[in-house]
């Protein structure tokens, strides 16, 4: 490390989250600007806390796809300004609050922390929970900010005994809950692609199946009168 500059590093599997985060801070004192992806054979809410204030790029716990672990190699060497990109503002291991930088690849990293902060719920609830989680951040950092990284997104993500709740808040002017023809939400019930011919028209990328996807995945999914914001509900045992 002290006689050559690596681009990324990646970190050994086998080794605790704790190790990695103390052998990154010792890498950093030599190369400042260094990108980290975490392998880890497990990780709590306490550690995810601390890799983001410690500006790991992401982390992974096992099992974990290769695939997934490749690509987001591929967004870390691709990505410029990503070391502020995410910022806590406050944290609990059962309530965290963040400012996001509205991209697309900064999107893509909180999924994948929010998805290890909350590996204490089995894989296939933690599964559509995410995807419900991914749906709505993506439609407010595109519709809300432009993906302009200039943009900020506010988060809050708490887990209570009941319920686990995420409250977003976009930078955006809103919208209006009863217009929305390029959303598969508002397509008549005859019509259920009414929504991709309004895209397709008015040069939009194929899509619009956002709201409706995280609906039939979480419990409630409540937008404010303006419609930049939005609480999102999944109930558990």
């Amino acid at each position: 490390m002290r006689a050559r500059s690596y681009d990324l590093v990646l970190t050994d599997p086998k080794t605790s989250m704790e190790e990695d985060l103390a052998l990154i801070e010792e890498m950093r004192v030599i190369r400042p600007g260094l990108r980290s992806i975490i392998l880890a054979p497990e990780t709590t809410p306490e550690e995810v806390i601390a890799a983001l204030r410690a500006h790991i790029f992401a982390c992974f716990s096992t099992p974990f796809n290769t695939a997934e672990v490749a690509a987001m190699i591929v967004l870390a060497l691709e990505q410029d300004h990503w070391r502020d990109a995410i910022e806590v503002t406050s944290s609990l291991p059962n309530w965290i609050q963040l400012c996001v930088a509205c991209n697309l690849i900064n999107g893509e990293r909180l999924v994948r922390f929010m998805t290890e902060y909350r590996s204490d719920l089995p894989e296939e609830e933690r599964g559509d929970l995410m995807s419900a989680f991914r749906e709505v951040l993506m439609n407010a950092m595109e519709h809300g900010a432009g993906f302009d990284d200039e943009k900020v997104l506010h988060l809050s993500a708490a887990r209570t005994k009941r319920a686990i709740v995420y409250h977003f808040r976009d930078p955006g002017s809103g919208f209006d809950q009863a217009t929305l023809p390029q959303a598969a939400v508002s397509n008549p019930p005859d019509q259920p692609l009414a929504h991709l011919e309004y895209r397709a028209e008015h040069g939009m990328r194929p899509g619009g199946f956002g709201i409706l996807i995280a609906k039939q995945l979480v419990d409630e999914l409540v937008y404010n009168e303006r419609g930049n914001e939005v609480v999102m509900i999944k109930y558990i045992d």
